[in-house]
């Protein structure tokens, strides 16, 4: 709702940072104290260290950062192909099958991700396609969970092109794959990047499920967080928390930027 009065406007700043200070600015303040505390006996934190983060960038701390850059790149770039092909085939097929489309990718998100993670679990332990105890099992589980918004992503953005520019590809002669490849997807390209940030984002914050897969071999960093706050190492979980979080935020960075350049194509 548009707000034209001055007092108005500063009625809503006001509430704004009532309600955004002490919800999301402020835990996320007091994460990055505890990242640098020795340790927290008073109302601010005392004795400031970087130890934590001289643990948190080597050894098992690292390999578990490139475990989950690596599970969410995999986990991002399979969810975006299932998602745009089904989107791509649900908008030529029609309304019932984009409404079937939803249903089905909407599935895994619409139940806790835990449950996912044991019908995986349970559906990949036998074979033909015995996956329990392997990364790839992890990395399924992560596509499975972020498909559905890169699906939706691709789905609303496919539902604001304007046709003209396919039909006036086509009237000049060009096949479907043409007009597919040169006129649809590089439209397609500010969307695909959104999607494909926001997979990678929750690829690398999700827990529940991974908690129930990872081998021993494929540890991701946020099962490492939960493991130092349930050993009672809260600043070493903090620091790792940083570490993820800002490493998280460089990589949407990267990708905001190339999709600011696909939108000025």
């Amino acid at each position: 709702m548009l707000v034209h009065s001055r007092g108005g406007r500063w009625a809503v700043w006001v509430l704004f940072a009532l309600l955004f200070l002490p919800l999301f600015a402020l835990p996320l303040l007091v994460l990055v104290a505890a990242s640098f505390a020795g340790h927290w006996s008073g109302a601010l934190p005392s004795g400031p260290t970087l130890d934590h983060y001289d643990a948190a960038v080597r050894g098992e701390s690292l390999q578990a950062l490139t475990t989950s850059l690596l599970t969410a790149a995999a986990a991002s770039a399979l969810a975006l192909v299932a998602g745009t092909w089904a989107a791509l085939s649900a908008h030529a097929l029609g309304r019932r099958a984009r409404r079937v489309m939803d249903l089905l990718f909407m599935l895994p998100v619409a139940v806790p991700s835990v449950v996912a993670g044991l019908a995986l679990l349970v559906a990949f332990s036998k074979p033909p396609l015995l996956l329990n105890g392997t990364r790839w099992i992890v990395i399924l589980a992560h596509t499975v969970l972020v498909t559905a918004f890169a699906h939706q992503s691709v789905t609303a953005a496919l539902g604001r092109l304007d046709p003209a520019y396919e039909q006036a590809a086509a009237s000049l002669g060009a096949r479907p794959w043409y007009v597919l490849w040169r006129v649809r997807l590089p439209l397609l390209l500010p969307s695909l990047g959104a999607a494909a940030g926001l997979c990678f984002a929750l690829s690398m914050g999700e827990l529940s499920a991974t908690m129930m897969l990872y081998p021993p071999d494929w540890l991701p960093l946020p099962v490492l967080v939960f493991s130092a706050t349930d050993r009672g190492s809260p600043f070493t979980g903090s620091a790792l928390a940083v570490v993820l979080m800002g490493t998280t935020l460089l990589v949407l960075l990267a990708l905001s930027r190339i999709r600011t350049k696909a939108s000025y194509r």
